[in-house]
């Protein structure tokens, strides 16, 4: 994560907020997303975003699995506001049985930087259409401002 870390102070010291969080805009950030995406996010929405096998019916426990991030899922339909709180504070999916996070917190874990690149990566795998559609969303609620 080291090199991820010097990529993304690079960026934040290069570029203006706006440029940082704009979608696609930077291939270091999107690079950036992507490494942190590999690392933290993987094992359960999957390598290329697909989401766990079966994502959309209960497990054992009552619980949804991983839900894709890739153009098959749902990620691209909220704003980045509410996917930046959903990484910071975890997701608890109402339709599952039991009431522990599903979806674990990475506050603490990953910076308000380091989460905005992962997100960026996301947009990366959704359509024209999706991207468009989410940045659209985003202008209503955008990447909450300031730390962490």
């Amino acid at each position: 994560m080291v090199n991820v870390i010097a990529v993304l102070s690079g960026i934040v010291a290069s570029a203006t907020f706006a440029d940082a969080v704009t979608p696609l805009s930077d291939a270091a950030l999107v690079s950036a997303g992507r490494a942190i995406y590999q690392h933290s996010c993987a094992s359960c929405h999957g390598a290329r975003g697909e989401g766990a096998r079966a994502w959309q019916q209960p497990d054992r426990r009552g619980e949804l699995p991983a839900p894709p991030h890739d153009s098959s899922g749902h990620t691209w339909k909220h704003s980045d506001a509410m996917l930046y709180r959903i990484v910071q504070q975890g997701w608890r999916d109402a339709f599952n049985k039991t009431e522990r996070l599903t979806m674990p917190a990475y506050k603490g874990q990953l910076s308000r930087t380091e989460t905005i690149a992962v997100i960026t990566y996301l947009k990366t795998l959704w359509t024209p259409k999706q991207r468009k559609f989410q940045r659209e969303e985003s202008r209503r609620q955008p990447f909450p401002t300031g730390a962490p």
